[in-house]
């Protein structure tokens, strides 16, 4: 049907800025703002934008086609485009230069590509600014982590001790089976019971 052939076409573009959708930057730095896209049609004329708090436009591109880097449109002067579409991803991510506290907030990358019947896809990241990185106290994580660790290893040491306990019963019970049996067949030979060497002998000769 026409309208599930435009919706898988549609379908066909996507726009990622990779596994997780926050960033954090010092303030006064430069920070990355990660963005790719896909498409299994191909493109041509490709038309990317970057956007602050969804309406303040900082970057736009066009990509000509595969072969091609793309072109600038129009940018914000601290915006730098640091990507590249002719490798293996359409990497299309920019650096913002001289990152102040009030550049914290939503950043979103949009695709439109016109051999896809203009489909359009977007994906939002968003920028804290802080004044110093915070290092993360693992203290009680490694704690728990070395208490768990250390139970799981005396739990083995306490399973190997077991075998080997149990392993030297088993000979010890074995050993005097075997010292039981032994010890019944010679008092059946001094005895002279059946089976013995009393029975053996020739008896005397007239």
């Amino acid at each position: 049907l026409p309208g599930l052939h435009i919706f898988a076409i549609t379908l066909a573009l996507e726009v990622s800025v990779g596994k997780t959708n926050t960033v954090m930057a010092l303030n006064n730095s430069n920070v990355l703002l990660p963005c790719v896209f896909f498409t299994c049609m191909g493109f041509q004329d490709l038309v990317f934008s970057w956007y602050f708090n969804t309406t303040e436009l900082i970057y736009q591109g066009k990509i000509k086609n595969k072969a091609t880097e793309p072109t600038l449109i129009w940018h914000n002067p601290r915006v730098e485009f640091v990507g590249s579409t002719t490798k293996k991803d359409n990497n299309i991510s920019i650096v913002l230069n001289g990152v102040e506290f009030s550049d914290a907030g939503k950043y979103t990358c949009h695709v439109k590509n016109p051999k896809e019947r203009n489909a359009q896809h977007s994906a939002t990241i968003i920028l804290t600014v802080v004044h110093k990185m915070v290092e993360t106290d693992n203290t009680v994580t490694i704690i728990i982590l070395s208490v768990v660790g250390g139970l799981i290893g005396l739990l083995i040491l306490f399973m190997l001790i077991k075998r080997v306990v149990l392993f030297i019963i088993k000979k010890v019970q074995d050993g005097k089976k075997e010292c039981l049996v032994s010890s019944s067949g010679n008092d059946n030979t001094e005895n002279g019971l059946a089976g013995s060497k009393a029975e053996q002998k020739a008896p005397p000769k007239a």
